[in-house]
């Protein structure tokens, strides 16, 4: 798919969703202190505090959710014909099968009229919720679905759109130190030819800008003393930078020609020297160049002891290889150096970060469905980020174009009220 298709076909997809809405839930409104949440379809019954209400015969239970300074927690008012029955009278037991069949388990203590969550409700408030009752020698049993910050898109449109996904994992954490420069020739791929004898240039045979093989003759000079022709040939092979005289001028042991190799260069970095002491030979450093259109890694092959006069800067020397020709000498770079680095137990691309409620959230991908989980995260580099909380080792998550899920999600009406 070509560049511009490809861009139409985000877009079209984007508004397709935003059009069509994805598979959030809303939640329920509610009143100051506490309150349920919505199914994703079908009446919910609310109880006299602004939560669901679960009946079977002549008993119920209104499931609320706390969340005024304090972690988000369950409340649960236990009833009888509408009246309240004493919490320490009813033993409840309520799991929550969350996406990918995470199930948590949540027991609960009496406390006042309410019973109360022993534990706090993870983020987010997306489950299929079973909850168990013993009260007066019988077991009552309810199961309902609430499902928040989700949508469902189908596998071939979301790869047709460039979704991709990721496994959250361990990973190498890099510090990175970043520095600036430009693409310079290496010096030892650089020659100055000229002519072996002083005499008249007959003929120059490459121009400015030829790439030429070791060997090739690039011109001829008719010698002042044997007044014999001979040519003049190219040392290495490489691309002619200059040229200092033409057919009929005479020549004296100067140059005639510049020759660069172009195939190895330099990538010449400028470093402080607060920054000095971190540095040392060997560090690996990834190169690109100031419009990102070129990218490489190396390592660190010189330091020099000393600072140029105009600014204190220290140069920072990588060999890059430049057989493809990508690097252009001039060109302005980006050198960062990884200074220090850290093997962490879970981390992801940060290319999957999105703000969503507030907060930097990622995409979980179970199948066709998509949900959000907020995080909470701990060191980073250019590319990957620690993650302390909020996902799981083997989650696998949206790492590009998460902000077409963020989209999707927001326009199903997946708000979060509480």
């Amino acid at each position: 798919m070509g560049s511009h298709c490809r861009k139409f076909f985000v877009a079209s997809l984007a508004a397709a969703l935003l059009l069509a809405g994805g598979c959030g839930g809303n939640p329920s409104p509610a009143d100051d202190h506490e309150h349920g949440h919505e199914p994703e379809s079908g009446e919910m019954m609310k109880g006299p505090h602004g939560g669901r209400l679960l009946e079977d015969g002549d008993f119920a239970l209104e499931i609320t959710m706390f969340e005024r300074g304090v972690p988000p927690e369950f409340h649960v008012y236990p009833s009888r014909r509408g009246q309240p029955v004493n919490a320490a009278e009813v033993q409840l037991d309520i799991e929550l099968t969350r996406l990918g069949g995470v199930v948590d388990r949540i027991a609960f203590q009496p406390q006042e009229d309410f019973l109360r969550s022993r534990q706090a409700i993870a983020e987010p408030h997306s489950y299929t919720l079973t909850a168990t009752a013993k009260a007066g020698g019988k077991t009552h049993t309810w199961s309902y679905e609430s499902f928040e910050g989700r949508t469902s898109i189908a596998a071939e449109m979301a790869k047709g759109a460039g979704v991709e996904t990721a496994v959250a994992g361990p990973g190498r954490i890099e510090e990175q130190l970043v520095l600036f420069g430009s693409i310079q020739p290496d010096p030892d791929r650089v020659r100055k030819v000229s002519a072996r004898f002083p005499g008249v240039v007959r003929t120059v045979q490459a121009n400015v800008g030829d790439r030429v093989g070791k060997g090739r003759q690039l011109g001829s000079v008719e010698s002042n003393e044997s007044l014999q022709t001979y040519g003049i040939v190219a040392p290495i092979a490489g691309v002619i930078t200059a040229q200092y005289a033409n057919p009929g001028e005479t020549t004296n042991g100067e140059p005639i020609f510049e020759l660069v190799d172009f195939s190895v260069v330099r990538a010449e970095l400028n470093v402080f020297p607060r920054d000095r002491g971190r540095l040392r030979p060997g560090q690996p450093v990834r190169v690109k160049a100031a419009d990102g259109a070129q990218e490489a890694t190396g390592s660190v092959d010189f330091i020099a002891p000393a600072g140029s006069a105009g600014n204190q800067a220290l140069l920072v020397r990588v060999t890059l290889d430049n057989a493809d020709g990508r690097w252009t000498p001039g060109q302005f770079i980006e050198g960062r150096v990884a200074v220090s680095a850290i093997d962490a137990p879970l981390v992801i691309l940060r290319s999957a970060l999105q703000t969503f409620r507030d907060g930097e959230v990622a995409f979980v991908n179970v199948g066709d469905v998509y949900e959000f989980r907020p995080l909470e995260l701990g060191r980073s580099d250019a590319e990957r980020v620690e993650v302390l909380g909020g996902l799981r080792a083997g989650d696998r998550y949206v790492s590009a174009n998460s902000y077409l899920i963020k989209a999707d999600i927001e326009k199903s009406g997946a708000s979060h009220d509480h």
